[in-house]
């Protein structure tokens, strides 16, 4: 099998510090634990950017900004920039969403379809998706393509036929969100076979379906996300001290599983990624 990309997840928009006290907040606090995770074995991190005082979900261009400069002072961590945004009041949302692709990330997530999402609808249009594609493209950025349903796999297959998405395309399957597409295996299965041949895939699972549903990705040679943003106990009602606890414990799983994981560099020549300058 290939070797495993570990995706650490760090905080996330939802998490608060009265779930679990080791959610980071401010830029220092989300680059530290990425940090911590890049030492334990994850190769690409996933960052949202929050208030640093109260915790609520931002959209900064200098909060990213800061999150990128201090993680690459320090590591060759592959960063991972979301272009998703409750919070956003703008004349354009959708505009203001492409921000991070600005930055210089090595990718940037790229959500495919509409769900109903926290009390809410998460709304993606296609024109949207694909206007996303092709501005991450002219950045230089690896777009990770998460989908939430069957159905948006198969928007994003026509979006690969239709010249959208640059080989190998790079899927993550998002399980367990209430109303998407639940974290067990019959769907891992339904969906990970709509993926086109060749494309990169991994898997994240909400909650306490972490753990189950990114093992049986594993075994099936796919990669995995794991971290703070899907889920905050490291085991039932034991909260997790950091993200490193996380990719120890999938490093750990991988070692048994006979999975190689994947270095920073090994990670970029598996998604196509160009070293950087």
């Amino acid at each position: 099998m290939e070797k495993l990309i570990i995706n650490v997840a760090v905080c996330g928009a939802a998490p608060m510090r009265e779930q679990n006290p080791n959610v980071p907040y401010s830029p220092a606090e989300i680059a530290e634990e990425a940090l911590r995770s890049w030492r334990a074995g994850a190769a690409v991190v996933h960052i949202h950017v929050r208030d640093p005082e109260k915790g609520t979900p931002e959209f900064k261009k200098e909060y990213f900004s800061e999150v990128v400069e201090r993680i690459r002072a320090e590591s060759d961590l592959l960063i991972n920039l979301t272009t998703s945004a409750f919070n956003i009041q703008a004349e354009d949302p959708g505009e203001v969403r492409l921000m991070p692709a600005d930055l210089g990330p090595d990718l940037c997530s790229l959500d495919i379809g509409s769900l109903n999402f926290r009390g809410r609808v998460f709304v993606n249009p296609p024109e949207w998706g694909d206007k996303a594609a092709e501005r991450m493209r002219a950045r230089g950025v690896k777009p990770e393509v998460e989908v939430f349903d069957l159905g948006h796999v198969r928007q994003a297959v026509d979006m690969q036929a239709r010249g959208l998405l640059e080989d190998p395309p790079y899927f993550q399957l998002c399980l367990g969100v209430p109303w998407g597409a639940p974290a067990d295996l019959e769907t891992l299965i339904s969906m990970k076979n709509m993926l086109p041949e060749g494309c990169v895939w991994s898997v994240l699972g909400v909650g306490a379906r972490q753990l189950p549903i990114t093992t049986h990705a594993m075994l099936m040679g796919g990669n995995v996300r794991v971290g703070f943003e899907d889920n905050v106990y490291l085991s039932r009602g034991v909260p997790a001290e950091s993200n490193a606890q996380f990719v120890e414990r999938t490093v750990r799983l991988a070692k048994e599983l006979q999975r190689e994981v994947a270095s920073c560099a090994e990670a970029r020549e598996i998604l196509g990624i160009p070293a950087r300058d």
